[in-house]
């Protein structure tokens, strides 16, 4: 029995023996040590030399990889684990370096690492990197500063800081735990609708994301100022992408802007294709009301449209062509500081005759002299000629000075060309007409970051706009020229300080000078115009943004100032305050208010019929204070927004007025085209969208009423309908995508435009002038038919190989082929007799095209 118990003591304290060795061997094999300790019993181990700084690996420690037995194992374990790169001098000799810029990946889970979080926002603070995780809640990043930290924010979750450092010591793709935030917030305040990648903004704006747009009807491309004119309350009356209607505002009250420079030529083809590149375009802005304190001009709107503004890390690119042009575009890094961009189109319609061009050729022409100048069935014997092309390119050069400091340049160039020549046989006359358009404009940004919370951003450009027009008429018996020329160039520094996540100021200064020539020459009868004008305008600019922390509220007060001088007449000092405000009323639902005073110097003027060759009527004037003053508005908005299960409703009312507008800038053509009366008008409406979306289908109903009515203190009756009055608009459309496909259909509807018709009867020609002028009854007191289009397209991509994608896509336009009247006017003709001219829409119009991205 005694040796039984000495047994059993021998074995338990062999067992505490045992169990206190295995605690000390595995306490041994655990505890860390420095990382130069460990390089050190590396040199004596295999009788090696590393080179390196202290203060690179002084923070760095790990556990000894026991299962690393070769040098090559252990340098690319520690590579691996503390992004240091290794590189081998000779047999003996090794360099230790660490990455100033790292590649991440990672996993955003909840606290309970069971539920991964898709579509977490992540940003790099500090620099312009920002992305979101994918839908099982995985990132990576590339080019990350690693003394940065990494910012990621999801809704219901507290908002984590980790520095980059603090990532690379969790290895290669660290699981990041999010704590969730037990307040509910039911509201939301970016609402998606239509199609993806167009976004309604916190302050109503509505953004435009081009690299994630889906399809929409009649489009196959992603046609910038196509695409706006599927939002409520923006259209064009004449189908035209050079003469968008916001609100009932005409085109030249709508500030467009590239990458920061004002443009004053936007479309081809006389308008009715954009002159933006679509597949560099990262996003287009749009807003209707509530501007930002920062833009000025622009009553009716701003469209605002950037391209990518970061380096990429290989080459980018793509190429197509559809039924009227070609174009190449891509981007690509020089080095790690410097990347480029690049892109150019051309049109095929001078060597390439489509049924696209034939009807969009129709379309442009078809009341203008180019076709027929009085209108009439052409004579046979009379031969005609044109030739017609266009092209744009653009560049932007991308250096990176540091993380906190990046300049970008720009330029892009727009040309349209026509030559056109008709020959009367049976005189033996030739008449030929020749016309030039052209936009080249340049710019620079800095864009700098001084701290976590203060930002700058200096941006200056110049701009200039040609329009050249010649007439020669019968065998040089008369011949006419024209010619507008806009010279700007604008200088503008903001300045942004963030006090907290909550409140923000932004503060800034710009200078704007803009000179522009109209010049007209007539041999017969011998006459001749020049008329130069420059006006200077100096606006600084403040504005407050405070939200609340859960944002219940969210407001931007602000005010621009502009002192404005024109060289030869007039002085004017202006202040504008703007005001966007959004709140919550209950969960799902939202309100909005805006407001604006706004002001604008340069309009387009719109002469006789035939100038321009009846194409292209409009040229770019300044106001003078006298004949043309200052166009002011004032805008104020109220809204609401709902949304709940990709249920989207809203619901706006506004009221605008503009003063200081001329009937020569209004587009008249009846007994007040040539009087140059100064007036006003005044816009009230309601726009109305339903939208609701699935994983594969969107479907919508829009709707917009809008009262626009001039006032004229000279014209009887004082008060009467606007040109661009259309009472009532309704858009019905949806999109489906089925795998690589997409579909989409849509129909929209609107009441007619208003026309003056002459009076009826003998009344109507005025005989005691000559020549003979037409009698009208009151202005706009007659209306267009109703206007009916249904527009359809289709797109399917697919892979031509592992790095080449590819897409192509048919579109058919105004399927029903209804003949719309789009405009109605009259004229005397040479037999002294009344004739209308019509302008109609297009007909049944297809369009092909064939892309490739790699």
């Amino acid at each position: 029995m005694l040796g039984t118990l000495r047994n059993s003591q021998f074995c338990l304290l062999l067992g505490f023996l045992l169990f206190f060795l295995t605690l000390t061997a595995q306490e041994k094999q655990q505890t860390p040590m420095s990382l130069i300790s460990y390089i050190q019993s590396l040199e004596d181990r295999f009788n090696i030399k590393f080179s390196y700084l202290n203060e690179d690996l002084d923070d760095f420690s790990l556990t000894v990889p026991e299962n690393k037995v070769s040098l090559e194992d252990i340098l690319n374990h520690i590579e691996s684990k503390f992004r240091i790169q290794a590189e081998k001098l000779d047999e003996r000799y090794y360099t230790l370096t660490k990455s100033s810029h790292v590649s991440l990946c990672g996993t955003v889970l909840d606290n309970f690492a069971e539920n991964t979080i898709p579509g977490a926002s992540l940003e790099v603070l500090g620099t312009q990197t920002a992305q979101t995780t994918d839908a099982d809640g995985s990132f990576s990043m590339n080019n990350i500063p690693r003394d940065a930290s990494l910012k990621i924010r999801y809704l219901g979750y507290l908002t984590k800081y980790i520095p980059i450092e603090d990532l690379i010591r969790q290895g290669p793709c660290a699981k990041i735990l999010m704590a969730p935030h037990y307040e509910q917030l039911d509201e939301v305040i970016v609402y998606k609708y239509l199609t993806t990648g167009i976004i309604k903004e916190q302050d109503g704006s509505i953004t435009l994301n081009t690299a994630e747009f889906g399809i929409l009807p009649g489009l196959i491309e992603p046609d910038v100022l196509q695409t706006v004119q599927a939002l409520p309350g923006i259209k064009s009356i004449d189908e035209t992408v050079s003469d968008i209607n916001v609100r009932g505002g005409t085109n030249d009250q709508n500030l467009v802007l590239w990458n920061g420079i004002k443009m004053y030529q936007f479309g081809h083809f006389f308008g009715l294709i954009s002159a933006f590149n679509p597949y560099l375009t990262d996003k287009v802005s749009v807003i209707k009301n509530g501007t930002p304190a920062a833009f000025g001009d622009g009553v009716s709107s701003v469209i605002q449209m950037e391209t990518n503004n970061h380096i990429t890390d290989g080459f980018e690119g793509g190429a197509g062509f559809n039924f009227i042009s070609g174009d190449i575009f891509g981007q690509f890094p020089l080095n790690d500081k410097v990347g480029l961009q690049f892109s150019a189109r051309r049109s095929t319609t001078d060597f390439l005759n489509t049924p696209t061009y034939s009807k969009f050729f129709d379309r442009a022409f078809q009341d203008s002299k180019v076709i027929d100048e009085n209108n009439v069935t052409v004579d046979d014997n009379i031969s005609r000629n044109e030739n017609f092309f266009f092209y744009d390119f653009t560049g932007k050069l991308l250096y990176d000075i540091n993380d906190n400091h990046k300049v970008r340049f720009s330029a892009i160039h727009i040309n349209n060309n026509l030559e056109y020549v008709e020959t009367d046989e049976t005189n033996d006359e030739t008449t030929q007409s020749i016309l030039e358009q052209t936009n080249i404009s340049v710019g620079g940004q800095l864009q700098s970051q001084w701290s976590d919370r203060f930002f700058t951003n200096l941006n200056l450009y110049y701009s200039r706009y040609n329009l050249d027009a010649q007439s020669i008429y019968a065998n040089e018996f008369q011949q006419l020229e024209q010619k507008n020329i806009v010279d700007e160039r604008a200088v503008k520094l903001n300045t942004e300080y963030q006090f907290s996540d909550q409140l923000q100021w932004t503060n800034g200064f710009q200078y704007i000078e803009t000179g522009i020539i109209n010049r007209a020459f007539v041999t017969q009868p011998s006459f001749d115009t020049n008329i130069k004008g420059v006006i200077r305008i100096h606006s600084p600019y403040s504005e407050i943004g405070y939200r609340t922390y859960e944002n219940t509220f969210i407001g931007k007060f602000g005010a621009r100032v502009n002192f404005i001088e024109n060289l030869y007449t007039f002085n004017k000092l202006l202040v504008e305050p703007r005001i966007n405000l959004n709140f919550k009323l209950a969960n799902y639902l939202r309100a909005q208010v805006l407001g604006e005073f706004k002001s604008q110097t340069t309009n387009q003027i719109i002469d006789l019929e035939q100038n321009f060759l009846g194409i292209e009527k409009r040229r770019w004037t300044l106001s003078n204070d006298d004949t043309l003053p200052v166009t002011q508005s004032i805008q104020g908005s109220v809204g609401i927004n709902y949304e709940k299960n990709n249920f989207y409703l809203g619901l706006e009312g506004f009221y605008k007025n503009v003063d200081g507008i001329s009937t020569r800038t209004q587009g008249f053509q009846n007994q007040n085209q040539f009087s140059g009366e100064i007036g006003s008008y005044d816009v009230k409406g309601i726009e109305f969208l339903i939208n609701k979306r699935g994983d594969h289908y969107s479907t919508w109903l829009s709707y917009t009423y809008n009262k626009n009515d001039y006032t004229f203190d000279s014209i009887v009756p004082h008060s009467f309908p606007n040109n661009l009055d259309i009472r009532h608009t309704i858009t019905f459309a949806g999109t489906y995508t089925y795998q690589n496909l997409k579909l989409s259909l849509g129909v929209n509807y609107r009441t007619g435009k208003p026309y003056t018709e002459p009076l009826d009867g003998d009344e109507a020609l005025d005989n005691s002038f000559f020549p003979a002028r037409i009698n009208y009854k009151s202005p706009n007191s007659s209306r267009l038919p109703e206007y009916f289009r249904a527009d359809a397209s289709a797109i399917y991509s697919f892979d031509l190989t592992r790095r080449i994608r590819a897409n192509a896509g048919v579109s058919l336009l105004n399927m029903t082929n209804r003949k719309n009247s789009l405009n109605r006017y009259y004229r005397v003709n040479d037999e002294n007799q009344i004739e209308a001219v019509e302008s109609v829409s297009l007909g049944i119009t297809p369009n092909v095209s064939f892309r490739v991205s790699f």
